[in-house]
């Protein structure tokens, strides 16, 4: 495909990823793919591992999972692919197609997860997905039963102020203005869930602090009700959890 014809395709994608389709071309994603990359701590080597890719939208995790040497990666999705979100398949397709890519895919629900339908794989993925689900021990449950070793789950988290596992609900738009955001766990509750699903070890990997600390807030005088203040306990979270 010429390059013109190609970024002539690309314009007409809502892209959320950012995915490198080789020449110079770059898709122009709101993500910041490359920079959760590094922060989520995928192996630099995946000789001989198959990968599951949970929610893949545009597939920017799975084509790199197949690039570090994957026997197999499979690419999940079922909200954005159907257009329920803000995407759709076309990107991930267009990429596939691109790259000469072999990431298999399949649309299918989180909660529809079985080993029955798509098998088990050696590390999986469960990036941002968690707080988007109604109901998320639920949505574990499954990511825990499709694990062979490492799932590597990457969420917004909230409450981080609570010194026990606790929730936010968003009814709303309250997070994000966005209604698909329904729960914000705090660490101690996503760790405490993934063990309670059955993993045996969990970790977390890293955290994007954004200003917590309370002793900030007083001195501010931030009411505790205000969007500022509960922002103070807001972050992005990746943790390993081994079974």
């Amino acid at each position: 495909m010429r390059s013109q014809e190609l970024l002539k395709k690309i314009a007409k994608i809502r892209w959320y990823h950012k995915i490198d389709l080789g020449n110079g071309i770059l898709t122009p994603g709101c993500s910041n793919t490359q920079r959760r990359l590094n922060k989520i701590g995928l192996p630099e080597n995946l000789k001989g591992q198959t990968v599951l890719d949970i929610g893949a939208w545009d597939g920017f995790y799975s084509f790199e999972a197949e690039r570090r040497g994957a026997s197999r990666v499979l690419a999940t999705d079922s909200f954005s692919w159907n257009g329920g979100g803000w995407g759709t398949k076309a990107g991930f397709d267009l990429a596939k197609k691109i790259l000469k890519s072999k990431v298999e895919d399949k649309k299918v629900d989180v909660l529809d997860i079985s080993p029955e339908k798509i098998g088990s794989f050696d590390i999986v993925l469960f990036l941002g997905i968690l707080y988007h689900m109604r109901h998320p021990m639920l949505a574990l449950e499954r990511a825990f039963s499709v694990t062979r070793k490492l799932l590597i789950l990457e969420t917004h988290t909230d409450m981080s102020w609570c010194n026990r596992p606790a929730l936010a609900f968003y009814p709303g738009t309250e997070l994000a203005n966005d209604t698909t955001n329904w729960f914000g766990p705090n660490s101690l509750a996503v760790e405490a869930m993934l063990k309670v699903v059955g993993f045996k070890k969990v970790k977390i990997i890293s955290s994007d602090s954004f200003f917590y600390n309370l002793s900030w807030a007083v001195k501010l005088k931030v009411q505790n009700n205000s969007p500022f203040f509960q922002r103070l306990f807001q972050n992005r979270v990746v943790f390993h959890a081994w079974k």
